[in-house]
Protein backbone atom coordinates (compact mmCIF):
# COMPACT_ATOMS: atom_id res chain seq x y z
CA UNK A 1 0.00 0.00 0.00
CA UNK A 2 1.42 3.27 -1.34
CA UNK A 3 2.03 5.68 1.80
CA UNK A 4 0.95 9.09 1.00
CA UNK A 5 2.46 10.86 3.81
CA UNK A 6 6.23 9.40 3.19
CA UNK A 7 5.43 11.06 -0.65
CA UNK A 8 4.49 14.23 1.50
CA UNK A 9 7.61 14.16 3.70
CA UNK A 10 10.05 14.50 0.49
CA UNK A 11 8.20 16.61 -1.21
CA UNK A 12 8.34 19.01 1.76
CA UNK A 13 11.63 18.45 1.95
CA UNK A 14 12.80 19.41 -1.58
CA UNK A 15 10.63 22.40 -1.32
CA UNK A 16 12.81 23.84 1.96
CA UNK A 17 16.16 22.36 0.79
CA UNK A 18 17.37 25.41 -0.72
CA UNK A 19 16.26 28.21 1.80
CA UNK A 20 18.02 25.60 3.76
CA UNK A 21 21.39 25.82 1.67
CA UNK A 22 20.55 29.70 1.50
CA UNK A 23 21.10 30.26 5.47
CA UNK A 24 23.97 27.39 5.94
CA UNK A 25 26.59 30.05 7.01
CA UNK A 26 23.90 31.53 9.72
CA UNK A 27 23.62 27.54 10.40
CA UNK A 28 27.33 27.32 11.24
CA UNK A 29 27.65 30.52 12.97
CA UNK A 30 24.54 29.41 15.68
CA UNK A 31 26.06 26.13 15.86
CA UNK A 32 22.18 24.78 15.95
CA UNK A 33 19.33 24.75 13.83
CA UNK A 34 17.74 28.20 13.83
CA UNK A 35 14.55 27.73 15.89
CA UNK A 36 12.51 28.87 13.11
CA UNK A 37 13.82 26.02 10.94
CA UNK A 38 13.19 23.69 13.48
CA UNK A 39 9.56 24.61 13.53
CA UNK A 40 9.87 24.14 9.58
CA UNK A 41 11.79 20.62 10.11
CA UNK A 42 8.84 19.49 12.34
CA UNK A 43 5.87 21.11 10.25
CA UNK A 44 7.53 18.84 7.21
CA UNK A 45 7.01 16.04 9.01
CA UNK A 46 10.60 14.94 9.46
CA UNK A 47 10.96 14.23 13.19
CA UNK A 48 8.00 12.14 13.18
CA UNK A 49 8.45 10.37 9.73
CA UNK A 50 9.25 6.94 11.65
CA UNK A 51 7.22 7.33 14.22
CA UNK A 52 4.57 4.66 14.27
CA UNK A 53 0.87 5.68 12.55
CA UNK A 54 -0.59 4.41 15.52
CA UNK A 55 1.15 7.26 17.23
CA UNK A 56 0.82 9.91 15.12
CA UNK A 57 3.46 9.47 12.85
CA UNK A 58 3.63 8.82 9.47
CA UNK A 59 5.33 4.94 9.16
CA UNK A 60 7.68 6.29 6.37
CA UNK A 61 9.57 3.28 4.34
CA UNK A 62 13.63 2.78 4.79
CA UNK A 63 14.28 3.73 1.36
CA UNK A 64 11.89 7.04 1.68
CA UNK A 65 13.70 7.89 4.89
CA UNK A 66 16.76 7.83 3.41
CA UNK A 67 15.91 10.00 0.36
CA UNK A 68 14.84 13.00 2.79
CA UNK A 69 18.16 12.32 4.80
CA UNK A 70 20.17 12.37 1.46
CA UNK A 71 17.96 15.53 0.19
CA UNK A 72 18.56 17.11 3.35
CA UNK A 73 22.23 16.63 3.32
CA UNK A 74 22.44 18.03 -0.30
CA UNK A 75 21.80 21.41 0.97
CA UNK A 76 22.98 21.34 4.33
CA UNK A 77 24.73 18.75 6.05
CA UNK A 78 24.49 19.64 9.49
CA UNK A 79 20.29 19.92 8.95
CA UNK A 80 21.04 16.22 7.28
CA UNK A 81 23.02 14.93 10.50
CA UNK A 82 20.44 17.10 13.08
CA UNK A 83 17.02 15.76 11.77
CA UNK A 84 18.67 12.15 11.36
CA UNK A 85 19.30 12.05 15.10
CA UNK A 86 15.88 13.70 15.52
CA UNK A 87 13.49 11.66 13.72
CA UNK A 88 15.40 8.25 14.71
CA UNK A 89 14.48 8.64 18.59
CA UNK A 90 11.45 6.03 18.04
CA UNK A 91 14.07 3.44 16.96
CA UNK A 92 15.45 3.68 20.76
CA UNK A 93 12.23 4.68 22.44
CA UNK A 94 11.10 0.99 21.40
CA UNK A 95 13.56 -0.36 23.53
CA UNK A 96 11.92 0.95 26.34
CA UNK A 97 8.46 -1.13 27.68
CA UNK A 98 5.42 -0.84 25.48
CA UNK A 99 3.67 1.28 28.84
CA UNK A 100 6.84 3.57 28.36
CA UNK A 101 6.70 4.07 24.56
CA UNK A 102 2.89 4.93 24.86
CA UNK A 103 3.54 7.52 27.66
CA UNK A 104 6.25 9.68 25.57
CA UNK A 105 4.35 10.16 22.36
CA UNK A 106 0.61 10.80 24.57
CA UNK A 107 1.81 14.29 23.86
CA UNK A 108 2.69 14.42 19.76
CA UNK A 109 4.43 12.55 17.55
CA UNK A 110 7.32 15.23 17.48
CA UNK A 111 9.32 13.76 20.35
CA UNK A 112 13.07 14.18 19.99
CA UNK A 113 15.83 12.75 21.71
CA UNK A 114 19.56 13.52 22.02
CA UNK A 115 22.55 11.47 23.66
CA UNK A 116 25.55 8.85 23.11
CA UNK A 117 25.72 5.48 22.39
CA UNK A 118 29.53 5.29 23.96
CA UNK A 119 29.46 4.01 27.62
CA UNK A 120 31.09 6.71 29.52
CA UNK A 121 28.59 6.65 32.36
CA UNK A 122 28.66 4.63 35.61
CA UNK A 123 25.13 2.90 36.42
CA UNK A 124 24.71 2.08 39.95
CA UNK A 125 22.21 -0.17 40.79
CA UNK A 126 19.38 1.18 43.43
CA UNK A 127 16.36 0.47 44.44
CA UNK A 128 13.71 0.89 41.74
CA UNK A 129 16.95 1.88 39.18
CA UNK A 130 19.82 3.32 39.08
CA UNK A 131 21.82 6.43 40.64
CA UNK A 132 23.87 7.68 37.20
CA UNK A 133 27.34 10.07 36.99
CA UNK A 134 28.48 10.43 33.68
CA UNK A 135 29.66 13.05 30.74
CA UNK A 136 28.79 11.76 27.41
CA UNK A 137 30.61 13.73 23.96
CA UNK A 138 28.58 14.45 21.01
CA UNK A 139 24.98 14.20 22.02
CA UNK A 140 23.67 15.69 18.69
CA UNK A 141 20.90 18.24 18.64
CA UNK A 142 20.63 18.20 22.38
CA UNK A 143 19.69 22.25 22.84
CA UNK A 144 16.28 21.14 21.50
CA UNK A 145 15.87 17.61 22.72
CA UNK A 146 13.05 16.53 25.42
CA UNK A 147 15.27 13.67 26.37
CA UNK A 148 18.83 12.83 26.30
CA UNK A 149 20.35 9.82 27.57
CA UNK A 150 23.91 8.54 28.10
CA UNK A 151 25.15 4.65 27.81
CA UNK A 152 26.69 3.17 30.48
CA UNK A 153 28.05 0.29 32.50
CA UNK A 154 25.99 -1.24 34.99
CA UNK A 155 27.85 -1.33 38.73
CA UNK A 156 26.23 -3.57 41.35
CA UNK A 157 27.72 -3.44 44.39
CA UNK A 158 30.57 -1.59 43.22
CA UNK A 159 31.60 -4.30 40.53
CA UNK A 160 30.56 -4.07 36.50
CA UNK A 161 27.68 -6.92 36.34
CA UNK A 162 29.06 -9.18 33.80
CA UNK A 163 27.08 -10.56 31.08
CA UNK A 164 27.72 -13.51 28.34
CA UNK A 165 29.22 -12.05 24.67
CA UNK A 166 27.61 -14.86 22.97
CA UNK A 167 31.07 -16.54 22.06
CA UNK A 168 32.67 -18.21 25.45
CA UNK A 169 33.51 -14.34 26.80
CA UNK A 170 31.14 -12.51 29.40
CA UNK A 171 31.87 -8.32 28.99
CA UNK A 172 29.86 -5.70 31.08
CA UNK A 173 26.44 -4.78 30.80
CA UNK A 174 25.63 -1.71 29.02
CA UNK A 175 22.56 0.23 29.25
CA UNK A 176 21.30 3.30 27.95
CA UNK A 177 20.04 5.74 30.98
CA UNK A 178 16.93 8.33 29.53
CA UNK A 179 16.57 11.57 30.99
CA UNK A 180 13.86 14.56 31.06
CA UNK A 181 16.19 16.78 29.31
CA UNK A 182 15.77 19.75 31.71
CA UNK A 183 17.31 17.00 34.53
CA UNK A 184 20.78 16.83 32.01
CA UNK A 185 23.24 19.68 31.75
CA UNK A 186 24.59 20.99 28.77
CA UNK A 187 28.39 22.08 28.26
CA UNK A 188 29.06 24.45 25.48
CA UNK A 189 32.00 21.96 23.74
CA UNK A 190 31.01 22.26 20.35
CA UNK A 191 33.46 23.96 18.69
CA UNK A 192 35.08 21.70 15.73
CA UNK A 193 36.11 21.35 12.38
CA UNK A 194 32.67 20.92 10.17
CA UNK A 195 29.26 19.72 11.09
CA UNK A 196 29.35 22.82 13.22
CA UNK A 197 25.47 23.65 13.14
CA UNK A 198 24.29 20.02 14.55
CA UNK A 199 25.56 21.74 18.36
CA UNK A 200 26.95 18.27 19.28
CA UNK A 201 28.02 19.13 22.89
CA UNK A 202 28.72 17.41 25.73
CA UNK A 203 26.19 16.02 28.12
CA UNK A 204 26.31 15.06 31.75
CA UNK A 205 24.39 14.55 34.73
CA UNK A 206 25.79 13.55 38.54
CA UNK A 207 24.04 10.97 40.68
CA UNK A 208 20.68 11.10 38.99
CA UNK A 209 18.35 9.08 39.48
CA UNK A 210 16.65 6.77 36.54
CA UNK A 211 14.05 4.86 37.05
CA UNK A 212 14.69 1.27 35.45
CA UNK A 213 11.81 1.85 33.13
CA UNK A 214 13.95 4.61 31.88
CA UNK A 215 16.29 2.32 31.42
CA UNK A 216 17.06 0.61 27.51
CA UNK A 217 19.51 -1.99 26.28
CA UNK A 218 20.92 -0.35 23.01
CA UNK A 219 22.93 -2.61 20.36
CA UNK A 220 20.72 -6.10 21.70
CA UNK A 221 17.38 -4.76 23.03
CA UNK A 222 13.98 -5.70 21.26
CA UNK A 223 11.60 -3.73 20.02
CA UNK A 224 8.49 -3.30 22.13
CA UNK A 225 6.55 -1.87 18.76
CA UNK A 226 5.44 -4.25 15.88
CA UNK A 227 6.68 -3.65 12.32
CA UNK A 228 8.90 -3.65 9.99
CA UNK A 229 10.59 -0.10 11.16
CA UNK A 230 11.47 -1.38 14.55
CA UNK A 231 13.99 -4.59 13.27
CA UNK A 232 17.22 -4.04 14.53
CA UNK A 233 17.03 -0.05 15.09
CA UNK A 234 20.97 -0.12 15.39
CA UNK A 235 20.64 -1.27 11.95
CA UNK A 236 17.60 1.48 10.72
CA UNK A 237 20.40 4.08 11.94
CA UNK A 238 23.64 2.92 10.08
CA UNK A 239 21.62 3.13 6.92
CA UNK A 240 20.44 6.69 7.57
CA UNK A 241 23.36 7.87 8.69
CA UNK A 242 25.11 6.65 4.75
CA UNK A 243 22.53 8.18 3.40
CA UNK A 244 23.49 11.63 4.84
CA UNK A 245 27.55 11.05 3.49
CA UNK A 246 25.87 10.37 0.29
CA UNK A 247 24.02 14.10 0.32
CA UNK A 248 27.26 15.93 1.14
CA UNK A 249 28.87 14.35 -1.40
CA UNK A 250 26.04 15.08 -4.15
CA UNK A 251 26.03 18.76 -2.83
CA UNK A 252 30.02 19.20 -3.35
CA UNK A 253 29.33 17.79 -6.99
CA UNK A 254 26.31 20.15 -7.88
CA UNK A 255 28.55 23.12 -6.15
CA UNK A 256 31.46 21.92 -8.09
CA UNK A 257 29.42 22.26 -11.70
CA UNK A 258 27.99 25.39 -10.50
CA UNK A 259 31.93 26.52 -10.32
CA UNK A 260 32.71 25.67 -14.09
CA UNK A 261 29.72 26.56 -15.62
CA UNK A 262 29.71 29.98 -14.47
CA UNK A 263 32.57 30.71 -16.77
CA UNK A 264 35.65 30.23 -14.11
CA UNK A 265 38.80 29.89 -15.38
CA UNK A 266 41.93 28.88 -13.09
CA UNK A 267 45.16 31.55 -12.22
CA UNK A 268 47.46 30.14 -15.78
CA UNK A 269 45.05 28.24 -17.71
CA UNK A 270 44.39 29.01 -21.39
CA UNK A 271 40.48 27.26 -21.33
CA UNK A 272 38.00 27.69 -18.90
CA UNK A 273 37.69 24.84 -16.11
CA UNK A 274 34.39 23.51 -18.27
CA UNK A 275 36.85 22.53 -20.91
CA UNK A 276 39.08 21.70 -19.46
CA UNK A 277 39.49 17.56 -20.46
CA UNK A 278 41.51 17.26 -17.39
CA UNK A 279 38.73 18.54 -15.01
CA UNK A 280 35.90 16.44 -16.67
CA UNK A 281 37.83 13.97 -16.21
CA UNK A 282 37.57 14.43 -12.81
CA UNK A 283 34.54 15.63 -11.90
CA UNK A 284 32.92 12.18 -14.41
CA UNK A 285 35.09 9.98 -11.59
CA UNK A 286 33.62 12.10 -9.01
CA UNK A 287 30.57 11.81 -10.08
CA UNK A 288 30.50 8.14 -10.97
CA UNK A 289 31.74 7.08 -7.45
CA UNK A 290 28.98 8.84 -5.82
CA UNK A 291 26.29 7.29 -8.19
CA UNK A 292 27.82 3.88 -6.95
CA UNK A 293 27.99 4.71 -3.51
CA UNK A 294 24.24 5.54 -3.81
CA UNK A 295 23.56 2.38 -5.53
CA UNK A 296 24.39 0.28 -3.21
CA UNK A 297 22.84 1.70 -0.37
CA UNK A 298 19.69 1.34 -2.30
CA UNK A 299 20.29 -1.93 -3.24
CA UNK A 300 21.01 -2.72 0.49
CA UNK A 301 18.27 -0.73 2.17
CA UNK A 302 16.30 -2.10 -0.26
CA UNK A 303 16.96 -6.09 0.83
CA UNK A 304 16.94 -4.73 4.64
CA UNK A 305 14.01 -3.32 4.67
CA UNK A 306 12.32 -6.67 2.74
CA UNK A 307 13.96 -9.12 5.42
CA UNK A 308 12.61 -6.55 8.19
CA UNK A 309 8.77 -7.17 6.74
CA UNK A 310 9.46 -10.81 5.68
CA UNK A 311 12.33 -12.52 7.89
CA UNK A 312 13.22 -10.49 10.98
CA UNK A 313 16.06 -12.73 11.39
CA UNK A 314 17.89 -12.65 8.56
CA UNK A 315 17.66 -8.64 8.82
CA UNK A 316 19.40 -8.74 11.89
CA UNK A 317 22.67 -11.21 10.08
CA UNK A 318 22.77 -8.23 7.94
CA UNK A 319 24.55 -6.31 10.57
CA UNK A 320 28.34 -6.70 8.96
CA UNK A 321 27.33 -6.05 5.65
CA UNK A 322 25.75 -2.82 6.95
CA UNK A 323 28.37 -1.78 9.29
CA UNK A 324 30.84 -2.33 6.54
CA UNK A 325 28.63 -0.16 3.28
CA UNK A 326 28.81 2.64 6.35
CA UNK A 327 32.34 2.70 6.21
CA UNK A 328 32.99 2.18 2.45
CA UNK A 329 30.62 5.02 1.77
CA UNK A 330 31.83 7.69 4.11
CA UNK A 331 35.38 6.59 2.69
CA UNK A 332 33.68 6.96 -1.08
CA UNK A 333 31.97 10.01 -0.32
CA UNK A 334 35.17 11.30 1.06
CA UNK A 335 37.14 10.80 -1.92
CA UNK A 336 34.58 12.50 -3.86
CA UNK A 337 34.69 15.79 -1.70
CA UNK A 338 37.81 15.99 -1.66
CA UNK A 339 38.50 15.78 -5.76
CA UNK A 340 35.66 18.96 -5.83
CA UNK A 341 37.90 20.96 -3.52
CA UNK A 342 40.96 19.96 -5.39
CA UNK A 343 39.48 20.31 -8.44
CA UNK A 344 37.22 23.58 -7.76
CA UNK A 345 40.49 26.02 -7.46
CA UNK A 346 41.92 28.79 -4.93
CA UNK A 347 38.10 30.25 -4.28
CA UNK A 348 37.03 27.14 -2.74
CA UNK A 349 39.55 27.69 0.28
CA UNK A 350 37.20 30.68 1.53
CA UNK A 351 35.46 30.32 4.44
CA UNK A 352 32.26 31.51 2.60
CA UNK A 353 32.69 28.44 0.07
CA UNK A 354 29.73 26.06 0.19
CA UNK A 355 32.89 23.61 -1.23
CA UNK A 356 35.08 23.87 2.16
CA UNK A 357 31.76 23.74 4.08
CA UNK A 358 31.26 19.83 2.75
CA UNK A 359 35.11 19.05 3.15
CA UNK A 360 34.94 20.18 6.75
CA UNK A 361 31.26 17.74 7.01
CA UNK A 362 32.60 14.81 5.65
CA UNK A 363 35.95 14.99 7.33
CA UNK A 364 34.16 15.46 10.55
CA UNK A 365 31.01 12.78 9.43
CA UNK A 366 34.50 9.97 8.65
CA UNK A 367 35.50 10.61 12.16
CA UNK A 368 32.50 9.12 13.80
CA UNK A 369 33.32 5.41 15.39
CA UNK A 370 30.67 4.14 13.31
CA UNK A 371 31.95 5.23 10.29
CA UNK A 372 35.53 3.56 10.87
CA UNK A 373 37.33 1.64 8.15
CA UNK A 374 37.55 -1.20 10.90
CA UNK A 375 34.12 -2.47 10.10
CA UNK A 376 34.77 -3.44 6.85
CA UNK A 377 36.52 -5.95 8.85
CA UNK A 378 33.34 -7.35 9.96
CA UNK A 379 32.37 -7.78 6.54
CA UNK A 380 34.99 -9.61 5.39
CA UNK A 381 34.97 -11.89 8.80
CA UNK A 382 31.29 -12.65 8.19
CA UNK A 383 32.07 -13.54 3.96
CA UNK A 384 34.84 -15.89 6.14
CA UNK A 385 32.66 -17.80 8.19
CA UNK A 386 34.23 -16.43 11.22
CA UNK A 387 32.92 -14.45 14.54
CA UNK A 388 31.92 -11.03 13.96
CA UNK A 389 31.53 -9.88 17.19
CA UNK A 390 28.54 -6.87 16.20
CA UNK A 391 26.77 -6.53 18.98
CA UNK A 392 29.91 -7.03 21.87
Amino acid sequence: MKNEDAAKVLHAVRDLAPAIAARSAEIEEARRLPADLLEQLKAAGCFRMFVPRSHGGHDVDLRTGMDVLETLARADGATAWTVMIGSESPHLFVLLSRERFDAIYAGGPDVIIGGAFNAQGEAHVAEGGYRVTGRWSFASGCEHSSWLFGNCVILDGGRPRMRPAGDGREIPEMRGMLFPASEVRILDTWSVLGLRGTGSHDIMVEGAFCPAAHSFDIFQGQSSVPGPGFVAPVLHCVLHMAAVAVGIAQGALDDLVAIATSGKKRLYARAQLADSPVFQVHLGRAETSVRAARALLRDLGDEFWAACVNNPGAAVAMAPRISGALAWVTEVAGRAVDACYQAGGGGVARNASPVQRRFRDIHTFSQHAAAAEGWLGQTGAALLGQPTGYWT
